[in-house]
């Protein structure tokens, strides 16, 4: 076959290749979901854009702005968009101007609380903090106050906000309750409630009974309450503070249009429904609540503000040591 040929026939080839088979655009997300829930959520992403591609790099909040804040330091920006637990992080990354503004459409569907007003984040999803009680503990806290009565001395864990995240936001919000206040956590000490490591350690110390009440989030409770385990979730009347896993583009991404179908997809409907067969409280006020949660109603959010936190967060973190590590 000679030259001419051998173009026409790769031309009349190249020409029938359907448009449907051309490289996918790729996106970059960081995130700190776990596993299970980043892969749920890109596969769920995925399927409603099947023209773009989310490669994911998953790892804890702390660890993974670590790693982000090293790379943007040398000049690289690796990811599109940023999935992480607390929106206090995300005030940092405003703070620093890495983040995007972005007016998604679906910002009309959420309460002010829970969105940066300029667009910067977006929170996705509500993981509050509230009491657990071990089933066979003689008395029923309903409030944060109980937590300090003498009968409860000695009895309650909570994760340290030196060392949850959570527990921080946790932490800011209280401490800027008028009622509750720093004397709050001084009399929690005086009440000898044990505060370390992280949610976890307080759900193994409450089901196993060696406390009986504990602070920490609520979907690791419910959850584990479901399958058996002698423990029941409390939302204090005064109300539950809240992580709200935001959501954001980074200023520099190649991809924003990519990134703010993402965006929105998280905020619509279909990403919100997806929170919710995950176990979790969908941000949106119009999506049902998981099993075992009360009524949406019934559930009081504490004030809270992510930029002051920012502000405040390394004289918080001193004042909490001085009073349970000094």
């Amino acid at each position: 076959m000679n030259l001419k040929k051998s173009l026409l026939a790769f031309a009349s080839v190249s020409l029938a290749v359907p448009l449907s088979v051309q490289a996918a655009e790729t996106l970059t997300l960081y995130t700190s979901q776990p596993n299970k829930d980043a892969q749920l959520t890109v596969d769920a992403f995925e399927a409603q854009n099947p023209d773009i591609e989310v490669k994911w790099v998953r790892d804890g909040t702390t660890k993974l702005m670590t790693k982000l804040r090293a790379e943007l330091s040398s000049g690289v920006v690796k990811p599109d968009v940023l999935l992480i637990a607390d929106s206090v992080t995300m005030e940092s990354m405003v703070a620093n101007n890495y983040l995007y503004a972005y007016k998604s459409p679906y910002q009309k569907d959420y309460k002010p609380a829970l969105y940066n007003k300029d667009g910067y984040y977006y929170g996705t999803k509500l993981i509050t903090t509230g009491i657990v009680r071990n089933t066979r503990a003689l008395e029923t806290p309903t409030d944060w106050e109980d937590l300090a009565k003498p009968s409860y001395k000695n009895q309650v864990a909570m994760p340290s906000p030196l060392y949850s995240g959570a527990a921080l936001i946790h932490l800011a919000t209280l401490t800027e309750d008028a009622h509750l206040g720093w004397n709050y956590y001084q009399q929690l000490h005086a009440n000898k409630v044990m505060a370390q490591g992280g949610n976890g350690g307080v759900l193994k110390a409450v089901a196993s009974g060696s406390k009986s009440y504990g602070v920490i989030v609520d979907f690791l409770v419910i959850r584990e309450s479901r399958k058996g385990s002698p423990i029941e979730f409390i939302f204090p009347k005064t109300g539950v503070s809240m992580v709200t896993e935001p959501v954001a583009i980074m200023k520099e991404s190649k991809h924003k249009e990519a990134a703010k179908r993402f965006v929105d997809f998280l905020l619509s409907k279909q990403g919100q429904q997806l929170v919710l067969e995950q176990g979790y409280l969908p941000a949106r006020s119009d999506i049902g609540v998981p099993a075992g949660f009360p009524s949406r109603e019934s559930i009081k959010l504490m004030p809270f503000d992510a930029a002051k936190t920012l502000r405040n967060n390394a004289a918080n973190k001193a004042r909490f040591s001085d009073i349970f590590e000094g």
